[in-house]
């Protein structure tokens, strides 16, 4: 997770935040001026250097914190950084600098940070814009997680034994010989109804190629018995993968009439 954001202009600490409770160099408000000194003149100091460029990521050997970095260009020495532990994806921490920063020169002009006085008060109304930003990006982590501990358990349900699957044979042999929908097994008369909130594309969150088909079969009143067999495949892999879609929120599944 991101530990502490830290925005330095001319190496002096113009805002920072802390996230967690243990403390470190950056958290530490008695290092900010010597840090932020510092942080900003190694950064200065590779851009000197044309093969050098930008430091966008430090990694400190004592410890797992790992510093992200990102310049932005439209202030001279305008610097947004961010500490996190090595569990978080880079790429995510650096979506998070790039909205930070835009949302923070958004909301302040640049004549008002040119002429920053060095109060680090100044700036404190930003820490409601920076909260929002860290609680929406911990709830994207959590949510790609949740989909990774879904797929994982769409592999271990393909690694069953022998005895499982010919059960799901039988029980699939039975639902295709069956075409009437008293005498097809329950599961298959349930009708899969969407539930995504607006704005939210299952697409960045489903990797599986099934899952984004039954979806597009969705219509609320097809049952996983009609999906199954418009998608060519057996009724229990429809119902498996619906089952999944709950977990996620993406569907609940109702009873047909």
């Amino acid at each position: 997770m991101i530990r502490d954001v830290l925005v330095i202009k001319d190496g002096l600490p113009l805002y920072s935040k802390n996230f967690c409770n243990s403390k470190n160099f950056i958290s530490d408000k008695n290092n900010l001026i010597m840090v932020s000194g510092f942080l900003s003149a190694l950064n200065s100091f590779s851009e000197e250097f044309e093969d050098l460029g930008s430091i966008k990521e430090l990694k400190l050997s004592n410890t797992d914190l790992r510093l992200a970095f990102l310049k932005n260009n439209t202030i001279p020495n305008l610097i947004f950084l961010a500490s996190f532990d090595e569990k978080t994806n880079t790429v995510n921490v650096q979506r998070f600098l790039k909205k930070m920063s835009y949302a923070f020169l958004k909301k302040y002009n640049i004549n008002r940070i040119n002429n920053w006085t060095g109060q680090t008060n100044e700036f404190d109304s930003f820490e409601d814009v920076v909260s929002l930003y860290f609680k929406e990006e911990n709830e994207e982590n959590n949510l790609i997680f949740k989909h990774k501990m879904v797929d994982l358990f769409e592999e271990i349900k393909d690694a069953i034994d022998v005895e499982e699957k010919h059960q799901i044979i039988s029980v699939n042999k039975r639902s295709k010989i069956n075409d009437n929908a008293n005498e097809s097994p329950n599961f298959l008369k349930k009708i899969p109804v969407l539930k995504i909130a607006e704005g939210l594309n299952p697409k960045h969150y489903l990797t599986g190629n099934l899952a984004l088909e039954i979806i597009k079969k969705i219509d609320s009143r097809k049952t996983v018995q009609k999906i199954a067999q418009e998608l060519n495949v057996s009724g229990v892999k429809v119902h498996n993968s619906c089952k999944n879609l709950i977990k996620l929120g993406f569907i609940v599944l109702k009873n047909s009439h």
